[in-house]
């Protein structure tokens, strides 16, 4: 907004520099700290120092020289309320009135596509959730999977072009097991229902087997050589319970709201991976210590000639010449970049515990010249907690499954909206409750810093008072019931034609603020960025709704403040949908 008055008070200074034998300058704009009015500031620093050449001067008084010249030749612009010089910098104060007009009409002409950037033609890939098929799908999981879709979300509202990819560990000793425990004690069975829930049992009972009697490990070792050997019974199993697996995650995605792009999976890169150890032990930079019962290494800060000790070493093939995560790590990077090549970014989103890991994978994809490698970047949380500090794990019984925290948080949830609204029916009391339940499971795993262990407990989660997903869903309610009253009717385009109140520019403002806000979210990669956006959008509304009466009021206010109510509603519903939170339309 307010891009051609912008151009004409450059080229009042523009002018004012040709007349004054001044250099060119490129103006460039600052916001003013919002204190009750918008404006933009730029500084006349740099051409005052210019101005004096080889020779010496007082640049801080120059530049308030020139500043005050020129906010002399800018009296009576059109859309400014004011224009002062102050320390070498010109202040522009737009009208009040005519920005709001302009930031209302903005939203409304936009819509879903408010605060949304231009493309920006470049690509990039976001990896994130990685579940193990044949286990269970449980809470642990849910941090990098809402993780990944917001930061994907944020980068796609910037301008970007991102691909979601999904990275299943579909092979490992765990599947062994599984398959063991099946083919032993369960072939011929299916699931019918519940799926995660069905794998990740069939999972635990396999690890307790073999904890009570550790002579099964022979047995668990028979059929991985089987596995090696491309067993077509093991093979054929596998085939059939991944499927199983992936279906299950499917149902699970497609409740949250969560789709990938693209899939690929461990069991894809074990033979690519052996090559690029092929590769890293033909140009020296892996060492081979298998003679002597060592493995494949890499001593990346030796081949760095670094003295302390920062990416220490890296096992890319075990001493039996099996590979590790490591090894399939280095082929999954290299084929990302095969399949994208034009990939400005691509990141992972992955436990902090995997930090060094991804290190030691980038560091040795550099050293082997790929120049596409400092592109990979590493995005680490931390994990998520039960109340009482109680970490996640799957072969334990601390384990909560996904499916089971939605049901609670939907049974909470309906309680709520049962008391709420007894008219509705029950079908779409249940509609509204799975949206509020999803969105409070949801919002505490974005609204920390990565960097901080989320402990999940429902009375922060549900909270319909405080900085939760509810509070934000009531608030667009709240702005909902209103234009439900009016059948969605928006009066005519117009500015305010009174002095608006504290709470009307604090609200504006804060929509305003909105495009750059997704653009900071983006740059930073915090997802945390738009939470507290769409908190405090929430709470400036819920001041305009108790101290501004809408519909009881006469003319000018009544229709500005119509029209401001649509214009809250659609951008708390844009920065919803950009944390992945559904907009109910009554609560």
């Amino acid at each position: 907004m307010f891009e051609a008055e912008q151009k004409t008070i450059a080229s009042y200074i523009q002018e004012y520099c040709k007349e004054n034998d001044l250099p060119d300058v490129e103006v460039k704009w600052a916001w003013i700290p919002f204190n009750g009015q918008w404006g933009i500031a730029t500084s006349f620093f740099q051409l005052a120092a210019k101005s004096f050449g080889q020779s010496r001067g007082n640049v801080a008084q120059r530049a308030n020289e020139i500043a005050a010249e020129i906010a002399g030749r800018l009296t009576g612009v059109e859309g400014f309320e004011r224009i002062e010089a102050v320390n070498g910098y010109l202040n522009v104060y737009f009208s009040t009135a005519d920005y709001s007009r302009r930031v209302i009409q903005q939203v409304l002409e936009e819509g879903g596509q408010y605060a949304r950037g231009p493309r920006l033609d470049q690509r990039l890939m976001v990896e994130f959730s990685h579940p193990n098929t044949h286990k269970a799908f449980h809470v642990g999981h849910l941090r990098s999977a809402f993780l990944g879709d917001v930061v994907a979300r944020i980068l796609d509202a910037a301008g970007y072009d991102v691909i979601r990819a999904n990275y299943p560990g579909d092979i490992g000793l765990h599947v062994i097991k599984w398959l063991w425990n099946y083919m032993k004690y369960h072939k011929g069975e299916k699931p019918d229902r519940d799926i995660t829930r069905w794998m990740g049992t069939i999972y635990a009972e396999a690890v307790k087997r073999i904890e009570q009697e550790p002579a099964l490990e022979e047995e668990i070792r028979e059929i991985y050589a089987r596995w090696d050997r491309r067993d077509p019974e093991v093979v054929a199993c596998w085939e059939e319970t991944r499927q199983w697996s992936l279906d299950g995650f499917n149902e699970m995605y497609n409740l949250l709201d969560i789709h990938f792009d693209r899939y690929y999976f461990n069991s894809m890169f074990e033979k690519p991976g052996k090559e690029i150890v092929d590769e890293l032990l033909a140009k020296g930079i892996a060492d081979d210590e298998r003679a002597d019962g060592g493995a494949v290494i890499v001593k990346i800060d030796q081949k760095l000639g670094l003295k302390d000790e920062k990416y220490r070493v890296m096992v890319v093939l075990r001493s039996d010449g099996t590979a590790l995560y490591a090894t399939e790590d280095l082929a999954l990077a290299r084929q990302k970049f095969i399949d994208y090549p034009d990939l400005v970014k691509s990141y992972y989103v992955v436990d902090v515990r995997q930090s060094l890991h991804f290190q030691q994978v980038f560091k040795t994809l550099e050293l082997l010249g790929y120049d596409w490698a400092p592109r990979c970047q590493h995005l680490p949380y931390e994990l998520v907690n039960l109340p009482g500090n109680v970490v996640m794990a799957s072969r334990e019984g601390t384990v909560v499954l996904l499916e089971d925290l939605i049901r609670e948080a939907t049974t909470r949830a309906l309680a709520v909206v049962k008391e709420k609204n007894r008219e509705l029916s029950e079908e779409k009391q249940l509609e509204i409750a799975k949206a509020v339940g999803i969105g409070a499971i949801r919002f505490p795993m974005l609204s920390r810093e990565s960097n901080k262990v989320v402990t999940f407990d429902w009375e922060s989660a549900l909270d319909f008072n405080g900085q939760a997903a509810p509070y934000i869903q009531y608030a667009y309610v709240r702005a909902n019931s209103i234009l439900r009253k009016l059948d969605n009717f928006i009066p005519a385009d117009g500015a305010p034609d009174y002095k608006l109140s504290e709470q009307e520019v604090t609200l504006i403002d804060l929509i305003a603020r909105m495009p750059e806000e997704i653009q900071k979210a983006a740059r930073d990669l915090k997802p945390l960025i738009i939470t507290n956006q769409a908190y405090e959008l929430a709470r400036a509304f819920n001041d305009f709704y108790t101290q501004c009466p809408v519909l009881s009021v006469e003319d000018p206010q009544r229709s500005t403040r119509i029209r401001l109510v649509a214009a809250a509603r659609q951008a708390i519903a844009n920065s919803l949908a950009i944390l992945g939170i559904t907009a109910p339309q009554a609560m």
